[in-house]
């Protein structure tokens, strides 16, 4: 047989596998079949090896080549082109084939020529008729539609990174790159932004179905949910009310669901017709131990076929898509869609270096999507140098699979290194002290405050060791079996501890092997210690990712209620070396977590200003926005000329990105007529670039106003708990010191008001005509007691009226009531000399009111009735809390209960507006 008949022949085959009858031109009988093949079908230009019918209408041809000439199958696309727009015989339409074929017997390769720019791509196998009638029958390609046919993204509800990885997405698909890559880092929505664009592909691309691709139960689970949970930005209805999403448990593809998930174990399954250990599904093919035996080869599957799917989302796409299990992806027509937060250069390669969207850890902890974290190191003497046992020594010997222990001799001295710690030997002394270590620090240096024990996740090498280490737990913290849980793969009920560990009070420790260890949210975490070590780098980075996730401070409580805020920072607590062993590619951003805030500050004032101080200073700062309110950004961001307190963290860390660093060094060297390339650059230039960038970014903690606020920030949220000192009474009463202290801050106040009375816009009210009086705000009274309570004044209104009591006592009113902050009113009016008594801002707006009223009685020559006068007195208690009154202030609960500023207006009609006016005037000033 020559290699031209048995290609033939083989596709031949591959013809009816997918449905095709094939005929010769003496056999012609176009209605066998939806799809024919013709063989050698007369053309004026020569015999095409074979045109294709479907439903009797020519529309494809296939140029045969034998298979020697496989590699070279581009070369025949002008003979493929030749015979598609050649006339037919027998065929009035001289329309051009649409469908274009090249194969051997092993490979093929296809065109659709209604794509924009045809490009040709490699199928593991013939396309069905009736897909090519389902084309035939579409205004437009799938490829039109995605370079022509996607509207504009909106943008709300999304982070600007899932914008970015969307439209990157988007620009690469209308490009029609076959494959494309997001990295994203753990935390930042990676599965949202698949979702979303999923969403906008089956709505706007009209694809036809999508397979979301994972590598464990657990995984296709979370996403499965997630799929539920979305909700279009352009419908009110869910995801799974608008699109059929099948969750695949067997061997059948649902014909009507538009999104697939499936592990890529089962996709494998099915696909080489070998039979699926359901246990396979619950752990990462990456991380699973490799086969033995030679695995099947992937082979076509009619039931599943190539053009099954328009695309393939992979999540977690740095691990189980290589090796034996990249023949799934081979198999489908689809274009691949990687997500991951931790690719390799093997990732890269994969998917061509089309990296459509990249943010990375360093950006997810400074834009606050994430939280940085810090190292914890426990070291013991028999984890770093094993120990050894001597011969008739009395110990427990333990079967590893039943766990049954027996008593007996060593029959011979045992030295075990540290690499056989819990494998062939365990000692309960080294995980004890481990785990006793990892209680006092977390008690007394770590979370010194909490009163319940952060949530924290273990590491264990096995699930022997996760027992063992559960056990000693327990034992440790005094604590009962909610208390500490494992989490693994073959606990009959994971998913429920899982979500009692991410929802619940308990428990409050974790211990699992792999199940939470990539890609499973638990966003209470705050400690995570590591008790195995950790060879994959990608593996180690996906560990860690567990506890980077940000929670705000009611979601926090919740779980671990004596935190006082956001979750700011996860601690890595290191008993094994890992992060040693492993290089990660992300990196702790706290490099000197001992170092104070303000010297920090002074470090890049001064210099030096080396990596660990820039990175720790961002980290604190980010760490820092999180935890001050509103008024504290706000004066930080007034002296550092507008920049907010998180972009300062921000563009620290961006200034020591090595990219954009080089990227600078060659913009540099291109401004002094310096043609360089990345690996030409000199080390001295890169290092002037990172000092250009770095000094950009330092430059707003030049001034020492904007130091000290940031300072003062940290200072107001913080307080000392002295548990040392004991105190007791020993005098009861004002001594000389304390009026002398009660003075100087009377003197104080004094010195202020007339320093800054052109400054602060309630002190102008003081100072300036009468009929500038009604300017007075409850704005103007809070800046200036703002500014007045603040380091390193510290004038509160408490603190100065009680100052006054101390020292004027005689002309003090009500130094035992509650103080309100528009006391400062009276206090300023007091201490301007405009009062002769101070006494509560509510009492003399309530005597002024009354003398008011009065007075405008007589004048009228009638009285308000009742209800007005009632009316007016819930105006002067709003004056009396406010400062004034507005049309806008009948908003509020107690005037909006009674009838708001319609009763309002019913009551005193156009006159309104004057009585405001008046009381605003007459009350307050």
């Amino acid at each position: 047989m020559t290699p031209e008949t048995k290609a033939r022949q083989q596709i031949d085959q591959k013809l009816e596998q997918a449905g095709w009858v094939i005929q010769d031109m003496k056999q012609l009988n176009l209605s066998a079949g939806m799809g024919v093949a013709i063989r050698e079908y007369t053309t004026d230009t020569g015999p095409a090896d074979y045109v294709l019918f479907v439903d009797r209408v020519a529309c494809g041809v296939i140029e045969a080549k034998k298979d020697s000439a496989g590699e070279n199958l581009t070369a025949t696309e002008s003979q493929t082109e030749r015979y598609a727009t050649a006339n037919l015989k027998w065929r009035k339409d001289n329309t051009p084939l649409r469908f274009l074929f090249e194969a051997t017997g092993q490979i093929v390769r296809f065109t659709d020529n209604a794509d924009p720019a045809p490009r040709s791509r490699e199928l593991f196998h013939f396309v069905q008729p009736a897909q090519l009638k389902e084309w035939l029958a579409q205004p437009d390609t799938l490829r039109r539609r995605l370079a022509e046919q996607m509207p504009a993204l909106p943008e709300q509800n999304l982070r600007d990174c899932q914008v970015s990885a969307v439209t990157g997405l988007e620009k690469s698909l209308a490009q029609n790159k076959p494959r494309a890559l997001i990295h994203m880092a753990t935390g930042a929505g990676k599965t949202f932004t698949a979702i979303t664009a999923v969403y906008r592909l089956l709505k706007f691309g009209g694809a036809k179905r999508i397979l979301f691709l994972v590598d464990t139960r657990n995984l296709g689970k979370q996403a499965h949910q997630e799929f539920m949970a979305y909700t279009p930005p352009d419908d009110a209805r869910k995801f799974t009310e608008l699109y059929n999403v099948q969750r695949l448990a067997s061997s059948s593809i649902d014909p009507h669901a538009q999104v697939c998930i499936s592990t890529i174990q089962r996709m494998y399954s099915i696909l080489s017709c070998e039979s699926l250990d359901e246990a396979a599904e619950d752990v990462s093919p990456n991380e699973a131990q490799q086969p033995t035996k030679q695995q099947k080869l992937v082979r076509y599957n009619p039931a599943i076929a190539v053009e099954e799917f328009d695309f393939i989302i992979i999540d977690e796409c740095h691990r189980s898509i290589y090796n034996l299990w990249k023949q799934v992806l081979d198999y489908f027509d689809a274009y691949l869609i990687g997500l991951t937060a931790t690719p390799d250069k093997r990732t890269f390669g994969f998917f061509s270096e089309n990296i459509v969207a990249e943010y990375s850890y360093e950006d997810s902890v400074a834009d606050g999507v994430n939280v940085g974290y810090d190292v914890y190191e426990i070291v013991t003497e028999v984890t770093q140098k094993g120990s050894e046992l001597k011969a008739k020594e009395w110990v427990d010997h333990r079967d590893r699979a039943t766990r049954k222990k027996r008593w007996a001799e060593t029959e011979e001295d045992t030295a075990y290194s540290a690499k056989e710690l819990d494998k062939s030997v365990v000692n309960p002394s080294q995980i004890r002290q481990v785990i006793q270590a990892m209680k006092t620090a977390v008690e007394t240096q770590i979370f010194p405050a909490r009163k319940e024990t952060p949530k924290t996740l273990i590491f264990a090498k096995t699930d022997s060791h996760a027992d063992d280490i559960i056990n000693i737990v327990r034992e440790v913290y005094g604590q009962g079996n909610a208390f500490c849980r494992k989490v693994t793969y073959s606990e009959k009920d994971a998913d429920g501890v899982l979500a009692s560990f991410r929802n619940d009070f308990h428990p409050r420790i974790a211990v699992t092997v792999d199940m939470i260890a990539t890609g499973t949210d638990v966003k209470p975490l705050e400690v995570l210690l590591f008790m195995r070590d950790v060879r994959s780098k990608g593996y180690y980075e996906q560990m860690k990712g567990r506890g980077v996730r940000s929670l705000d401070a009611d979601s926090l409580k919740r779980v671990s209620g004596s935190a006082d805020g956001a979750k700011t920072r996860f601690v890595l607590i290191d008993a094994v070396g890992v992060e040693k062993s492993c290089k990660t590619e992300s990196r702790p951003l706290e490099k000197n977590p001992s170092m104070a805030l303000k010297d920090l500050l002074q470090g890049v004032a001064l210099g030096p200003r080396d990596n660990d101080i820039v990175l720790s200073l961002a980290n604190r700062l980010v760490r820092l926005n999180k935890q001050i309110d509103d008024k504290a950004k706000a004066r930080i961001e007034k002296h550092s000329g507008g920049i907010p307190l998180g972009e300062l963290g921000k563009a620290l860390i961006h200034a020591l990105d090595p990219d954009a660093i080089v990227q600078t060094a060659l913009a540099t060297a291109k401004a002094k007529g310096i043609t360089r390339s990345e690996d030409s650059l000199l080390p001295e230039e890169i290092d002037a670039a990172r000092k250009t960038r770095v000094m950009a970014a330092c430059a707003p903690f030049d001034k020492p106003e904007l130091r000290d606020e940031i300072e003062n920030a940290r200072r107001e949220r913080e307080q000392l708990i002295d548990h040392i000192n004991l105190d007791q009474v020993t005098f009861s009463g004002f001594s000389e010191q304390a009026e002398a202290q009660a003075k100087k801050t009377i003197q104080s106040f004094a010195d202020y008001l007339k320093a800054h009375k052109d400054e602060i816009a309630a002190l102008g009210f003081f100072y300036a005509q009468p009929y500038q009086r009604r300017a007075l705000t409850f704005d103007m009274i809070e800046e200036l007691h703002e500014q007045l309570s603040r380091p390193p004044l510290m004038l509160t209104t408490e603190r100065l009226w009680s100052a006054y009591a101390r020292v004027q006592a005689s002309q003090v009113k009500g130094a035992d009531k509650k103080r309100q902050l528009t006391d400062l009113v009276s206090l300023v009016r007091f201490a301007l000399e405009l009062d002769g008594e101070l006494k509560p801002f509510a009492e003399e707006v309530d005597r002024r009111f009354q003398a008011w009223i009065w007075r405008h009685n007589a004048q009228r020559g009638t009285a308000f009735s009742a209800e007005q006068t009632e009316w007016l007195r819930l105006m002067k208690e709003h004056i009396a809390s406010s400062c004034s009154i507005s049309r806008e202030d009948f908003d509020y609960a107690e005037l909006a209960d009674k009838g708001g500023l319609q009763k309002a207006w019913g009551l005193f009609d156009k006159e309104l507006d004057t009585l405001m006016n008046e009381m605003n005037e007459e009350l307050v000033a």
